[in-house]
């Protein structure tokens, strides 16, 4: 029907670069329609990344929350334990999100990254997206989604790298990476 309101579930996966700047155009194409958009960020922490920034200056109807402790790489068991708390904390914060009903779009960015290193339990995450109201859109974000994810969603999309200049010594870019 025309016109009618039917809430998605959107996965964004793969190893290639793009599947936060993916979900990152949506919010902006659905705010720009005037839905009430919220992202939370599991894994981004600390940095002033530009979409953070960015986000800021857009106004109502627009947030974004970084909820991670940042880089996962190399930080031992005690690293791991602070990103645990974090993540769950940030699952809390989802669910709630997902169910208070206040926003229109509510994207979980990275949150693939943190069922794959067991931050979270897919078990959760797989209940958030059941429980979501039927007119609220879902975005779940992050490499190495779990097939039940996958096989949750409506629509999914993997980046898949072909080639990228880390490869060849360039460091991340501003406005690019961050």
């Amino acid at each position: 029907m025309a016109g009618e309101t039917r809430g998605l579930t959107l996965v964004f996966t793969g190893n290639g670069k793009g599947k936060t700047t993916a979900a990152l155009g949506m919010a902006l194409r659905a705010w720009g329609q005037g839905l009430n958009v919220l992202i939370l960020q599991f894994i981004k922490g600390g940095w002033k990344y530009g979409e953070l920034k960015a986000a800021g200056r857009l106004g109502t109807g627009f947030e974004m929350r970084q909820l991670g402790e940042g880089f996962i790489r190399d930080t031992g068991e005690e690293g791991m334990e602070e990103h645990r708390r974090a993540a769950q904390k940030a699952l809390e914060e989802a669910r709630r999100a997902v169910l208070e009903g206040k926003h229109d779009m509510v994207i979980l960015d990275e949150i693939n990254y943190a069922v794959h290193y067991g931050l979270v339990d897919l078990a959760d995450v797989l209940e958030i997206i059941r429980s979501k109201p039927s007119r609220l859109h879902l975005v779940l974000t992050g490499r190495n989604a779990a097939q039940e994810v996958v096989e949750a969603a409506d629509l999914v999309t993997e980046m898949r790298e072909v080639k990228h200049p880390f490869a060849a010594g360039i460091p991340a870019q501003k406005g690019i990476e961050y």
